[in-house]
């Protein structure tokens, strides 16, 4: 499991056709993200953590929004399993469209390095990207479509959808998500309002979804797997559980803590 899996469980709701006026996340917000795993004959077990970070910033006199995404193991799990997961994502502050994307993945002996960048005069996608087994790095260009951003990119763009207005209940509709060399189609829908209890955090209103896509790389997801995301009910359209099997046991993520919210939590249901 990689932060590429955790986030495209995370992002695959958005179809970016509305997009709010007022952004739903402002310059120095944090959330912080406990992931569990479980399988067959063991407990769940809280392995590691994903931090997510907004700044925004000026570049060449352009605003964008500066996003970080980390997930490591706890320092326990590392002597068997290192991971230190990173992907910084530029986004333009007005249309939220992806200007550019850095991937920096360490998982045990395998390293990769990626960059996307974004010509959306042209509707193209340059994506770059190199290994310990390909030094030399391998490069594609790829046609994009209104829809078709990437995994940390469709995160922050779910969060400025209007969601409710736009989606049925069990409805399915589609979407693609920009990979290194492909461009995957996935299959979701808008399950209902559900109320969903966060350990440590406690009971909040909740839009809930399911999804089916296309596995990513292989490794991890099958095809035809379903995934169930929880978002908050509010102005912030933060997510707050995730439930995903993968091909040995099933993952699990949580909201742990959040700072700088830019609107009160108000899905959170008081005592």
């Amino acid at each position: 499991m990689n932060i590429k899996h955790i986030l495209v469980i995370c992002t695959l709701l958005s179809t970016l056709n509305v997009l709010a006026e007022d952004k739903p996340f402002k310059n120095g917000e944090e959330l912080i993200y406990s992931l569990s795993y479980k399988a067959r004959f063991t407990p769940n077990t809280e392995v590691a953590e994903a931090t997510f970070r907004t700044a925004k910033i000026t570049d060449q006199e352009r605003d964008y929004y500066h996003l970080y995404a980390n997930v490591k193991c706890h320092s326990f799990f590392r002597w068997f399993f290192h991971l230190n997961d990173t992907y910084q994502s530029w986004l333009d502050a007005e249309t939220l469209q992806p200007h550019k994307l850095e991937i920096d993945l360490e998982e045990s002996d395998y390293r990769f390095k990626g960059e996307y960048n974004y010509n959306w005069n042209e509707d193209k996608v340059v994506t770059s990207w190199k290994t310990l087994k390909n030094p030399t790095g391998s490069t594609k260009t790829m046609a994009l479509g209104d829809n078709s951003f990437d995994a940390l990119a469709l995160f922050y763009n779910l969060r400025a959808t209007d969601i409710i207005s736009e989606y049925v209940p069990n409805a399915n509709r589609e979407l693609s998500l920009v990979l290194e060399d492909t461009i995957r189609k996935v299959d979701y829908k808008f399950i209902g309002r559900e109320v969903k209890n966060i350990r440590q955090l406690g009971k909040f209103k909740t839009l809930k979804f399911s999804c089916r896509l296309v596995t990513t790389s292989g490794e991890n997801f099958e095809d035809g797997t379903e995934f169930f995301i929880w978002i908050s009910d509010d102005q912030n359209k933060i997510l707050l559980h995730i439930e995903s099997p993968i091909k040995v046991g099933s993952v699990v993520g949580r909201l742990k803590s959040y700072e700088n919210l830019k609107y009160p939590l108000l899905s959170k249901i008081k005592r």
